[in-house]
């Protein structure tokens, strides 16, 4: 079983992110649970998007030791990354998160926002560009899922920019 948290705060698209996640798993094949919490500010307080991807029945509907972690703000980076057990992952935006924890893994530190602003005009896309360099990162889902997706889910109109926000964020991881 594969378990992720997406964090950040509120309005950087990150449950959005998790069920596109979630939805790409069950286009694999695989069974896939998705859950969100987020604080009563909503914009602005911090947010997370848990999903697990497994081959087999889901019985906890929680993250209980992520694999990965991403975290989109340094509230987020201190708040979610606690129980990232040695040998997780740690995707950070590297605008927003300059201080990382003291754990025994990989961080990608990545400039998520800063790509989709400076490729695609709009940091609303930064939340695709994150889920690119998470599955070329993790190989959770197959990218053919991951873009299938993401095209179903995006509002009409913008799927040649959130297909480049994709690749834009795969390409970022080396």
């Amino acid at each position: 079983m594969q378990q992720l948290r997406l964090s950040g705060t509120g309005g950087q698209g990150l449950i959005l992110a998790g069920i596109i996640l979630a939805e790409a798993a069950l286009l694999d094949g695989k069974l896939a649970i998705q859950s969100q919490s987020y604080g009563p500010e909503a914009r602005g307080g911090s947010s997370k998007s848990e999903v697990l991807i497994s081959d087999q029945v889901i019985h906890y509907p929680k993250v209980t030791e992520p694999d990965a972690v991403l975290a989109m703000s340094q509230e987020a980076c201190n708040k979610y990354t606690k129980d990232l057990p040695a040998g997780g992952i740690l995707i950070t935006d590297s605008l927003f998160v300059a201080e990382l924890p003291d754990f025994k893994g990989t961080v990608y530190q990545l400039p998520i926002t800063h790509t989709a602003k400076e490729e695609l005009g709009k940091t609303l896309f930064s939340n695709i560009v994150a889920l690119g360099a998470i599955v070329k990162i993790t190989g959770v889902v197959s990218v053919e899922s991951l873009t299938k997706a993401v095209l179903a889910k995006v509002p009409k109109g913008t799927e040649a920019l959130n297909e480049k926000a994709l690749k834009l964020g795969m390409e970022l991881v080396m």
